[in-house]
C-alpha cells in the first residue's frame, strides 16, 4: 500500500445552502468553470487565529521597521545593487559570495519541504505574505464595512452617500498601504532615508518609481481582488504539496466517523436519541474559509491550512456543549486508528522527515562554518588581454595583471602584495594598496622575472601565485590570500 494519501480533491466554491444561526445562507454550488461569486469570509475567533494574527505581527514589524535600523552608521540590512555590495548587519556580500543566497535558498526549501511533511501547509497558513496581506486586507474592509453579512448586504445595495462613502474610504486605506509596502520594498535596495526624502518632494527616479507603484499596485490586487484565485489558481505549491504528505502528516480534517450524520438541531436534543452526529451542519466552516471550501468534503488542495474552521467548530461545540476537535489537527492513521494526539506526535520521525532534516541541518552547519570562516577581504586576478607577455629593459620578461582587492570589513585595510611561483619573480608597481570600508579596488601590476630565469623556464605559461597580506594594526589580525594565475614566457 502507498502511503500518499487519496487523491486531493477538486472543491466547488461554497457548498449548497444551508441554515446559519444568524440567518446567513452558505451560497450555491457554482462550477470550477463558471464564473465564481466573491467570497466574504467571515470574522472568527480562536487560538488558531490569534497564532495567525501573531505571525502577521511579527513578519510585518520585521518588514517594515527593518530597513530603519542602523549599523556602524549605515543601513542594518540594504542590498545595494548600484555598488554591487549587499550589507545585512554586520556583512558585507559581494556578488561573488552568491553561494550564500544559494545556501539560504536550499535551506529556506528543506525547512518547507519538513514542515509541510509534518504538518501540512502551516507556511501557507500563517506566514506566507498572500496569506498575511489578504488577512491585513480584510481587516480593513471589516472595519470600515462590517463583517460578512453586512458586506453582503452593502454590495448588494444600490449606491448611496453611505455606500460610496464606505467604498472610497477602503480603496483609499488599501491604496496607500500598498503605496506604502512598496515604498518599503524599495527601502531595502535604495536607502530608505534617502528614499523618504525623496517622497517629500515625489523626486523618485524612474526605477525607484517603478518598483514603488508596482509593488504597491501587486499587493493591492493580489491581497484585495484575487485573494484566493493566487492560493487556488495561480501558486504552484497547493499543486504539488501532496507528493510531500503522508498517512502520518497532520492536516486539518472533518471526523466524518463522529460528525455524521449531520443536521441542525437544538441545544436541548441529544444526538444520540435523534440519530445525528456532532455536526449541526450550521455551515460556519465554510463562512470563514478564506478559499470557500467545505473542509467536510475531505482533503482538498484549495485549503491553505488557516485553520479558520477549527476555531470556529470549536465553538459551535462549546455551545451545544459537545467535545471540541470535530475539525481538527489529525493525521489520516489518526482518524483510522483512532489515535490520541501524542500517539501522532511520536510517528513524526520518520523516513522523510528525517532525511529533509538532516539535509537541512547539514547545510546550516556548512552555512555556519563557512560565515564564521569567511575571509574579510577578496582578491580577483585578472590578466591584462592588452599585453599577455613582453620584453621589457635588460631583457626581462614581463606579464601585466589587474588585481581587484575587496575590502569586507567596515574599517580601512591596507594590503601588500606579492608573488611567487617561478626562479627571482618579482611584482613591480604598486605593491601596497589601502581601501576604505567596504570597497573594492582595482589595481593594475607588473611581474618580471630575468631573462635567464625565463630561459631556464621556457616558452609557454607557468603557473605563479600572487600573495595579498592584510598589514596588521590596532585589533586587526594579520591575514594572507593566495590566488594563482600564469605567467607566459613568448618564445
Amino acid at each position: 500500500m502507498s502511503d500518499t494519501p487519496t487523491p486531493i480533491q477538486a472543491s466547488n466554491v461554497n457548498p449548497p445552502a444551508a441554515s446559519a444561526p444568524d440567518g446567513d445562507t452558505v451560497e450555491a454550488v457554482v462550477s470550477l468553470y463558471q464564473k465564481t461569486r466573491k467570497i466574504y469570509p467571515r470574522a472568527v475567533s480562536g487560538q488558531f487565529i490569534k497564532w495567525r494574527w501573531a505571525l502577521v505581527w511579527a513578519t510585518q514589524l520585521l518588514f517594515y521597521l527593518l530597513p530603519w535600523a542602523q549599523w556602524n552608521n549605515r543601513q542594518a540590512v540594504l542590498f545595494d545593487l548600484v555598488s554591487r555590495r549587499f550589507y545585512i548587519g554586520g556583512l558585507v556580500l559581494y556578488p561573488q559570495d552568491l553561494i550564500y543566497l544559494s545556501a539560504l535558498l536550499m535551506i529556506s526549501a528543506y525547512a518547507l519541504f519538513l514542515f509541510t511533511a509534518v504538518a501540512g501547509r502551516l507556511w501557507c497558513g500563517y506566514a506566507c505574505p498572500q496569506t498575511v496581506y489578504t488577512e491585513i486586507y480584510l481587516w480593513f474592509e471589516r472595519v470600515i464595512e462590517g463583517d460578512r453579512a453586512q458586506r453582503m448586504k452593502l454590495d448588494d445595495a444600490a449606491w448611496s452617500r453611505d455606500k460610496l462613502w464606505r467604498k472610497t474610504s477602503k480603496q483609499v486605506v488599501w491604496i496607500l498601504f500598498g503605496l506604502w509596502t512598496g515604498f518599503t520594498f524599495v527601502g531595502y535596495f535604495t536607502p530608505i532615508r534617502t528614499l523618504a526624502a525623496e517622497a517629500m518632494t515625489l523626486g523618485f527616479g524612474p526605477w525607484e518609481w517603478f518598483w514603488v507603484l508596482f509593488y504597491g499596485f501587486a499587493t493591492y490586487g493580489n491581497a484585495g481582488y484575487m485573494r484566493e484565485q493566487v492560493c487556488k489558481y495561480m501558486c504552484p505549491y497547493a499543486r504539488f504539496q501532496s507528493a510531500m504528505f503522508d498517512k502520518d502528516t497532520l492536516i486539518i480534517s472533518y471526523d466524518t466517523e463522529r460528525g455524521e450524520p449531520r443536521g441542525a438541531r437544538s441545544k436541548k436534543v441529544d444526538p444520540k436519541q435523534a440519530g445525528l452526529g456532532a455536526c449541526v451542519d450550521c455551515g460556519l466552516c465554510v463562512q470563514v474559509c478564506p478559499t470557500g471550501i467545505d473542509i467536510r468534503k475531505g482533503l482538498q488542495y484549495e485549503c491553505i491550512g488557516c485553520a479558520a474552521c477549527i476555531d470556529v467548530c470549536d465553538g459551535i461545540m462549546d455551545k451545544f456543549g459537545y467535545p471540541r476537535g470535530l475539525v481538527r489537527y489529525v493525521t489520516q492513521n489518526g482518524l483510522r486508528e483512532h489515535l490520541n494526539f501524542s500517539q501522532m506526535l511520536r510517528r513524526i520521525f520518520r523516513p522523510r522527515v528525517l532525511v529533509y532534516t538532516g539535509i537541512m541541518l547539514a547545510i546550516l552547519v556548512a552555512f555556519g562554518i563557512s560565515l564564521a570562516l569567511r575571509e574579510p577581504f577578496r582578491v580577483d586576478v585578472v590578466r591584462d588581454r592588452a599585453s599577455l607577455a613582453r620584453i621589457v629593459e635588460d631583457g626581462k620578461v614581463e606579464n601585466v595583471y589587474r588585481l581587484q582587492v575587496m575590502n569586507a570589513a567596515e574599517k580601512p585595510q591596507s594590503y601588500r602584495i606579492g608573488v611567487s611561483g617561478m626562479d627571482q619573480i618579482v611584482v613591480t608597481g604598486q605593491t601596497e594598496v589601502d581601501v576604505g570600508p567596504a570597497e573594492a579596488r582595482w589595481i593594475t601590476l607588473s611581474a618580471q622575472i630575468p631573462f635567464e630565469s625565463a630561459q631556464q623556464a621556457g616558452a609557454g605559461a607557468h603557473t605563479i601565485q600572487f600573495s595579498i597580506e592584510r598589514v596588521a594594526h590596532d585589533d586587526v589580525a594579520a591575514t594572507t590570500l593566495h590566488e594563482k594565475s600564469t605567467f607566459l614566457v613568448p618564445r
